[in-house]
């Protein structure tokens, strides 16, 4: 795309926004509860944002948002992969707690039966889904039961053909039904929209050399072909060489040699990534430009955030999977119109998880927040009136595709974080100093000096275990040496 065409439609976006948060509409539902957009990405870091200090991807719907509402500097997942994150969001219940101990990824009926969606629908709400439906539910289960308008918009191919013939990206696809949804609304009722997104996974099908596996809305066609993207800044080879065999030998490094192994591999690919969250942006920002015109700017809270983060190379690492901060955490940017001035533009530091988003959305519409629900709403830290003490630790863990990726958890608090992956034997332990050691380079476990923080944390890793559902029982697989 020539550089004057991208800056038109960076301003135009920018312009759009503006007039969004500016304008004097009413909405036009007689309930006046809020709505909830909640616009979805997929396999998105949290620094891949303009308003995050990315120095080359180029965001400015997202920025908007986060310039009026909020933004989350620590955001993770309690699972990092698309489809427990996804299960956990909808159910509001980690993949220890919703799954089964044979089958830890599965949800069971039990644990989907009521999802946030239908919480919201007994209290009055409209709710819409459009996107990736990438959850692993019980046999049978018919999640368009679940909403009262719902499609699902795989990414084989990303690219749909249209009516007409031509093809459009999934990305565009799923906003034109989110567009439908909210022309088409019954004026007497609040609405909640999901818009999840395949993008920016990779199409992993596609391996052609030169080409890239992201494939882009054809909008941002052009965007960062001229420029050269800096390495992975955690590239240095014996960042890999530190690693145990067991993460050597995982999907993690199998998959960098699609993707990220030459430089040449990396720049195709590292421009397609970017211009796939460019792309999402985007078609937000069409979307936001709709909500407006509509009357319904000043009543809905938008929300965007992923279902897990990514390495990009990192590490000798592609992919997520694995217990470091490049894989745990993600994008959290919450706009509330609704909210003083005094309240916007802020970076939260208080630690959020998507376990979180269930609970922030029902007491947004005034809905009763089920018992069984683990995480906790996040209005308090949007409107300024949490307490001090939010959150002492949060749990991870990692309980899918065991025969390629070892099973972990392990708990991360303010200063360290503790992890162990429990189908090694023995198992095998890292323990890091979050505040000198943001890079996570060095495991401490083994170093006495640390003995006292090993056994707290472990000691509190299993109290949190027991809590959540119980052990899970080790693989008895052989998986090499342990170093």
């Amino acid at each position: 795309m020539p550089a004057a065409r991208f800056k038109f439609r960076t301003t135009f976006t920018i312009v759009v926004f503006t007039m969004l948060i500016g304008s004097k509409y009413v909405p036009a539902q007689t309930d006046s509860r809020p709505n909830i957009v909640f616009f979805f990405a997929d396999d998105q870091r949290n620094d891949t944002l303009g308003c995050a200090g990315h120095a080359i991807v180029k965001t400015p719907t997202i920025d908007g948002l986060a310039k009026q509402g909020v933004m989350f500097e620590n955001c993770l997942v309690s699972h990092s992969i698309c489809w427990v994150s996804r299960t956990t969001i909808l159910s509001g219940l980690t993949a220890r707690s919703f799954g089964s101990e044979a089958v830890a990824d599965m949800a069971k009926a039990s644990a989907v039966e009521t999802l946030y969606s239908d919480v919201l629908r007994s209290a009055g709400y409209r709710t819409g889904y459009f996107g990736k439906w990438h959850a692993k539910m019980p046999k049978g289960y018919r999640p368009e039961k679940h909403f009262d308008e719902f499609e699902k918009i795989g990414r084989n191919p990303f690219f749909k053909k249209m009516p007409d013939g031509t093809k459009r990206h999934e990305t565009e696809v799923i906003v034109d039904r989110g567009i439908d949804f909210i022309k088409n609304r019954p004026d007497d009722k609040p609405f909640a929209l999901n818009m999840w997104f395949n993008a920016s996974h990779a199409e992993d099908s596609d391996k052609r050399p030169g080409i890239g596996h992201f494939p882009w809305p054809r909008a941002v066609d052009g965007m960062y072909d001229n420029i050269q993207v800096p390495p992975p800044r955690l590239n240095a080879p014996e960042i890999f060489e530190s690693q145990p065999d067991f993460l050597k030998q995982s999907i993690n490094r199998e998959r960098f040699f699609w993707r990220w192994d030459t430089p040449e591999k990396y720049q195709t690919n590292i421009r397609a990534y970017y211009r796939m969250i460019s792309g999402i942006d985007h078609a937000m920002g069409r979307f936001l430009e709709v909500l407006k015109e509509e009357g319904l700017d000043q009543n809905t809270i938008v929300i965007y955030s992923a279902d897990n983060g990514y390495y990009l190379g990192d590490r000798g690492f592609a992919g997520k999977w694995s217990h470091y901060e490049q894989s745990l955490r993600v994008p959290l940017i919450i706009y509330d119109p609704r909210q003083p001035k005094e309240n916007r533009g802020r970076v939260i530091q208080e630690t959020a998880l998507n376990l979180d988003f269930p609970p922030t959305f029902l007491e947004w519409a005034g809905a009763e927040v089920p018992e069984r629900y683990q995480g906790r709403s996040l209005v308090p830290l949007v409107s300024g009136t949490a307490e001090p003490e939010w959150r002492p630790d949060t749990f991870h863990e990692h309980l899918a595709v065991r025969s390629r990726q070892a099973a972990f958890e392990g708990i991360r608090e303010g200063r360290y974080k503790y992890v162990r992956y429990f189908d090694e034997t023995p198992a095998y332990e890292f323990l890091h100093d979050l505040k000198n050691d943001p890079d996570e380079l060095v495991n401490l476990a083994a170093d006495p000096k640390f003995n006292d923080e090993l056994i707290r944390l472990r000691t509190r890793c299993q109290q949190r275990v027991d809590e959540l559902g119980g052990q899970i029982i080790p693989l008895k697989a052989e998986r090499g040496s342990k170093k």
